[in-house]
């Protein structure tokens, strides 16, 4: 079975490191650390084999991939000098496969880095017929058998009246209509679950999760799953919410100041679109302690440190005899690398459930994601363990 992997935002940071780190997997340069479906149980499924994957894409920048990964090396050194050179012949060869997108209700400072024929005059119905296009003709020239589409492009404002698209009547009369409230994610989503793709959105913005291509999705039988992959500062409010939750001890404050220096954290300097990021970072800790507390979270852009990214949380608690107590913490890591793996780990789930015709939300990936689609439980154990219980059913 050969699957292909379409990346919604191919020549971005993200993207470019998962094809390169899944092209250095193959060439024997790197090994699978960082991905969960390198280590039991997950390794024991049927996946498609990581050199196997085919890449394409879309996205809005001419930029090649090859450019974006030497720029990602001469920044922050990932990936390194090795690492890049035994892959640029196949940076170039995937990107000649990207195909340009489309910036519709992106936000202002994603149309302003675009390319023109990205924002062009085209109407919705056309947009959607050239995705379409561009999918299918992936799939028909490299002879593939399943293609996953993969939204890592960077963030859009937040939809306005979600509930004006709960059904697939709705959303299908949206774009007949050329609705100017549905953004690109939108649009991606309904382009991959019409056709039966498999669909992941690991980024805030709104992809499948409109009522009308959930229901879509449940119709045609097809997998798909996010929202906003959990990989820094929130991966480890997840695992150490419950800590305080079972050990009652009250969290009074839970501040957090995160900064990043890529086009993800230009792109959030708008405040339009810096949005919904906040809100899918912050939602979590409440569900998880089981009472509301003062929670924020910041994010600045900070141009210096490219690819990496720091995050400062100050949690203010309370313990035994009413004794108010402090916990700091520090997480840097590179942005790019901490996402990559997790890209390649879903695209290979999503495929596996798209085998077992097992259509629709997929619970079992609740871990990562921060704003996981259709589960309301956050602790990140219990979310793994619906991923190892998946497993061992399967194995």
């Amino acid at each position: 079975m050969s699957t292909g992997i379409w990346l919604v935002g191919a020549r971005g940071n993200v993207a470019s490191t998962a094809i390169t780190g899944a092209r250095a997997i193959a060439r024997g340069v790197v090994d699978e650390t960082g991905m969960v479906t390198g280590v039991e149980p997950m390794a024991s499924l049927d996946l498609p084999e990581v050199d196997e994957l085919v890449f394409g894409g879309h996205d809005i920048q001419t930029q090649s991939i090859e450019e974006t990964a030497e720029q990602a090396h001469r920044d922050g050194g990932v990936p390194d000098r090795e690492t890049l050179d035994a892959v640029r012949e196949d940076l170039r060869e995937i990107d000649d496969r990207v195909a340009i997108g489309t910036a519709r209700q992106c936000g202002e400072t994603i149309q302003d880095l675009s390319d023109g024929e990205a924002t062009g005059d085209q109407s919705l119905a056309d947009i959607v017929s050239r995705i379409r296009d561009d999918y299918a003709t992936f799939v028909r020239e490299h002879r593939l058998d399943r293609l996953v589409v993969v939204n890592v492009s960077s963030t859009e404002p937040p939809i306005d009246e979600p509930e004006r698209y709960a059904s697939l009547a709705d959303f299908e009369a949206a774009i007949e209509d050329d609705d100017p409230n549905l953004p690109a994610s939108t649009l991606y989503a309904y382009s991959a679950l019409v056709d039966g793709h498999p669909y992941v959105n690991f980024t805030p913005s709104t992809g499948s999760a409109l009522g009308g291509l959930r229901e879509l999705a449940e119709r045609n039988d097809t997998p798909h799953m996010g929202r906003d992959g959990k990989t820094g500062e929130t991966l480890v409010k997840s695992a150490l919410a419950p800590m305080f939750a079972g050990r009652n001890l009250r969290v009074l404050s839970w501040e957090g100041h995160n900064i990043l220096g890529n086009t993800d954290g230009l792109v959030l300097e708008d405040d339009d679109n810096k949005a919904g990021k906040v809100a899918s970072k912050g939602n979590l800790l409440e569900e998880i302690l089981g009472y509301d507390t003062h929670n924020a979270v910041r994010i600045d852009y900070t141009p210096s440190l490219g690819d990496w990214k720091t995050a400062w949380d100050h949690i203010h608690f309370q313990g035994f005899l009413e004794t108010k107590m402090k916990m700091q913490f520090t997480w840097e890591g590179s942005d790019s690398a901490l996402a990559a793996p997790l890209v390649l780990d879903l695209a290979r789930l999503v495929a596996h459930a798209d085998e077992h015709g097992e259509g629709g939300c997929q619970p079992q990936l609740a871990s990562f994601f921060k704003s996981p689609q259709g589960v309301d439980e956050h602790d990140l154990s219990r979310q793994l363990q619906r991923l190892y219980d998946y497993a061992e059913r399967h194995r």
